[in-house]
């Protein structure tokens, strides 16, 4: 017989390499915490229903909670033999206390006890993730209150397209990272189920009290079919998508930024502590945070990929291939987490350069549209006005001028339906101001979301 707990029907003892090939410990560490509590509340329920004697709790509490204190003050040694941190730190509560150690085990199995570390470990995760992408909201509502009034294009094809107010293109990220929020919460509310009970899949003939578990571990819900609790990784994939989709706003963003900040544009300024030098050319102010955040992004892709090809093939309940689903999920919040946290700090450093946006912003024509509506508004079918217009434009590049430079004359050389109002249409401002509905770039409108967004944000944290 060998000495793992599960050794009874094994003659020979388990060959080295397979210790340290099945071995996940360098990755299922990191639930020690979640397993422990887990643990905790399980001898609780385990006294309370009379499955063991309260002084027998009370040791397997007080020495679990030893082995919390050794592994934090790194005095506990882990071991591949022992497979995992469930079975690491269930071999040391045996050793410290004794046989009353190996009751921990009671009408519980590794199959439902990981898959309950699992969640408590995604639960918390996704938590603290929420709390971020509330701050990273935060930190954009004030952003686009201070630069209402600065003016840019925006691109289509990266060519300008109209002008906009910088908040409104801030505001775009708010939206994008409230729909984020949404996923975060849908998330939370799919772990949100104990399978702490379920045992190896089949449930238990112990009287046992999953309610009570249930609440002792924070869990609003319990599982209800044993089968399906020991295999769930449902959760997981749900996780890992909403920090992608989490990470590819980020990298979108990212990458306005990084051309933004070039010399080409000028738009903006990154503060001095949020970028990086190069090691021959002294000029250079690199945005090597945000170029990061887009590489980075990349990694979570594969994650999703990962764990959606690990779950596709497996056959119903616990299968070892399970083991390969830490990675993947950790990785994953640790990547979001650290990226979003940093990028709070660089959007607070970035400020709007007016003047080097002002330079260029009447090229590129970009109030056509708002020419072209003019002319749709005194009813000329807008197809033929956009045709209007683009002969207008077609002059204005010959001659190599702007569209406020024409004389009047030539304007209406085009259609006599244009008169002397049209410079005050074809103005960078007023084509902004003029953006009335709802959604639209106008300041008035821009006021009225940010206030809704306040709200939101209020309500989320209630």
């Amino acid at each position: 017989m060998t000495k793992k707990m599960w050794g009874g029907r094994f003659k020979k003892p388990t060959n080295n390499k397979v210790e340290l090939f099945t071995s996940s410990i360098d990755q299922d560490k990191k639930l020690y915490e979640h397993d422990i509590n887990g643990s905790i509340a399980h001898v609780q329920m385990l006294s309370k229903q009379g499955i063991i004697s309260k002084t027998e709790s009370n040791k397997i509490i007080n020495g679990l909670e030893k082995i919390k204190a050794n592994i934090e003050s790194n005095r506990f040694i882990l071991k591949d033999s022992l497979e995992d941190i469930h079975m690491n730190i269930e071999s040391a509560l045996i050793k410290n206390i004794g046989d009353v150690g190996k009751k921990v085990h009671t009408a519980r199995s590794r199959n439902d006890q990981v898959a309950t570390d699992l969640k408590l470990y995604t639960k918390s995760s996704l938590d603290e993730l929420k709390l971020l992408i509330i701050s990273l909201i935060k930190a954009l509502i004030k952003k686009s209150e201070q630069n209402i009034d600065v003016i840019i294009p925006f691109y289509t094809h990266l060519q300008k397209a109209q002008p906009i107010s910088a908040s409104h293109y801030l505001n775009a990220y708010v939206e994008m990272f409230l729909r984020d929020l949404e996923r975060i919460n849908n998330s939370i509310k799919l772990v949100d189920s104990n399978p702490l009970g379920s045992c190896a899949g089949a449930g238990t003939s112990f009287d046992i009290d999953r309610i009570y578990t249930s609440k002792k571990l924070g869990f609003k819900n319990i599982t209800r079919n044993s089968l399906d609790s020991v295999s769930d990784r449902d959760f997981i994939g749900d996780s890992i998508y909403t920090c992608s989709v989490i990470m590819t706003h980020l990298s979108r963003f990212s990458e306005d930024l990084i051309i933004w900040n070039t010399y080409e544009f000028g738009f903006i300024d990154i503060g001095d502590e949020y970028t990086t030098g190069s090691s021959i050319m002294p000029q250079k102010k690199n945005p090597d945070i945000l170029e990061l955040i887009r590489g980075k992004t990349s990694s979570l892709y594969g994650n999703l990929i990962n764990i959606l090809g690990n779950l596709k093939g497996l056959p119903t309940s616990y299968n070892r291939d399970l083991q390969e689903d830490k990675h993947p999920l950790f990785s994953s919040f640790e990547t979001t987490i650290n990226c979003i946290s940093i990028f709070i700090d660089l959007i607070k450093s970035i400020k709007f350069n007016k003047k080097e946006i002002n330079k260029n912003i009447h090229s590129g024509f970009m109030t056509a549209t708002d020419l072209a509506d003019y002319l749709a508004k005194k009813n000329i079918p807008f197809r033929d006005a956009h045709h209007i217009t683009g002969q207008i434009v077609a002059h204005c590049e010959k001659k190599n001028l702007k569209l406020f430079e024409l004389e009047l004359k030539e304007f209406r050389s085009f259609s006599n339906k244009i008169d002397a109002d049209i410079y005050k249409v074809i103005d960078n401002k007023a084509s902004m101001d003029s953006k009335k509905s709802y959604g639209g770039t106008a300041p008035k409108n821009i006021k009225k979301m940010i206030s809704l967004y306040k709200k939101i944000i209020k309500t989320s944290l209630s």
